[in-house]
């Protein structure tokens, strides 16, 4: 199948958007799907206002239309509602071809964090934009909240993770004071000073950059911070944690705990949206109210079962379910 991607969340960013979206995109080319990659990569871009990591697009309808008339996708995804995602859109309602999108990050949420503008507007702005998809994919975590939210034609989309690359490995720390940390995104919507403020015995590492590190950085003086890595050295780093410490109240879903429970690592989070649907208490990590508690209670589970856990789910199962939720478009002139 000749499919089109469009998604505004591409590297150099590191987040649970790309390793989704990329991870899709390298099994469907494995499966010898023909793919167009609509990304940042092919234009000019400027930084976001409040983060400076993510990259804005300098796109036009016209630009899209180009690319999608010269390879005739058969499926269009539209994966975020960026610059790209809009233009995308536009495009395809124009040219009559049917599409789904997906919906990844609380964003109504994030914005309102940095600039007053209403929830209930935005996720007005954000039903729009989805209710022209013939189906919206959504984690499964999230869409009992999305369907209150009146958003139509959801289908379910879940996350998996690269077990051969995330697994337990020699750890240099173990029988020392323990190690709980936390990696991903260092921005006020992770909720970081949850974790960095508890009374906790040994060492807090945070793995990651984003637009709050400098000022954690100085705040925090006796937590490591390593900064964004990435690969072997990410999961090397990861495995040498006893507790996965995860403050965010506002991750639909939360590929990383799934990497840190393929290295062996226990999670410890509050019981919300993403945690609840993966986290079994005592199995694979504890959630609790009081996060200190979770993450003492988290330093006796079974390092084992959090990597068996962690086995059932794959980017095969998750990429054959991305699949079969896609709309064709065969025998539309375009």
């Amino acid at each position: 199948m000749k499919i089109c991607i469009v998604t505004d969340a591409w590297h150099p960013q590191i987040n649970g958007v790309v390793t989704t979206l990329s991870r899709t995109a390298e099994t469907l080319s494995n499966w010898g799907h023909e793919l167009l990659l609509i990304t940042p990569e092919r234009f000019a871009t400027i930084p976001c206002p409040t983060y400076p990591e993510i990259r804005l697009s300098l796109v036009s309808p016209a630009s899209i239309q180009k690319l999608v008339h010269a390879f005739h996708p058969e499926a269009v995804h539209i994966a975020t509602e960026g610059p790209l995602g809009w233009c995308a859109r536009a495009v395809c309602k124009r040219l009559g071809l049917a599409f789904t999108t997906s919906y990844h990050t609380r964003f109504p949420e994030y914005l309102r964090m940095r600039v007053p503008i209403p929830v209930k507007m935005s996720y007005s702005v954000m039903r729009g934009f989805h209710g022209a998809a013939r189906r919206t994919m959504a984690a499964p975590t999230i869409l009992d909240e999305l369907e209150v939210r009146e958003f139509d034609h959801l289908v379910p989309w879940s996350r998996g993770v690269d077990t051969t690359l995330f697994r337990p490995k020699e750890r240099e720390t173990e029988g020392e004071a323990p190690v709980f940390l936390y990696m991903g995104r260092v921005a006020v919507e992770k909720n970081l000073p949850a974790f960095l403020d508890l009374d906790l015995p040994g060492e807090k590492w945070v793995i990651g950059g984003g637009p709050a590190l400098s000022e954690l950085q100085g705040s925090y003086p006796q937590v490591r911070f390593t900064g964004p890595k990435s690969g072997e050295d990410l999961a090397k780093t990861l495995a040498q944690a006893d507790v996965f410490v995860f403050p965010s109240l506002t991750d639909t879903f939360g590929v990383v705990l799934l990497e840190a429970m393929a290295c062996g690592v226990p999670v410890a989070a509050f019981p919300v949206t993403g945690p609840k649907y993966i986290v079994r208490e005592g199995v694979n990590g504890c959630l609790d109210t009081d996060l200190r508690s979770a993450a003492l209670r988290a330093l006796t589970v079974s390092r084992t079962d959090c990597r068996s856990f962690a086995s059932k789910y794959s980017w095969e199962v998750c990429t054959r379910q991305f699949l079969n939720n896609l709309v064709g478009n065969r025998g539309l002139g375009h």
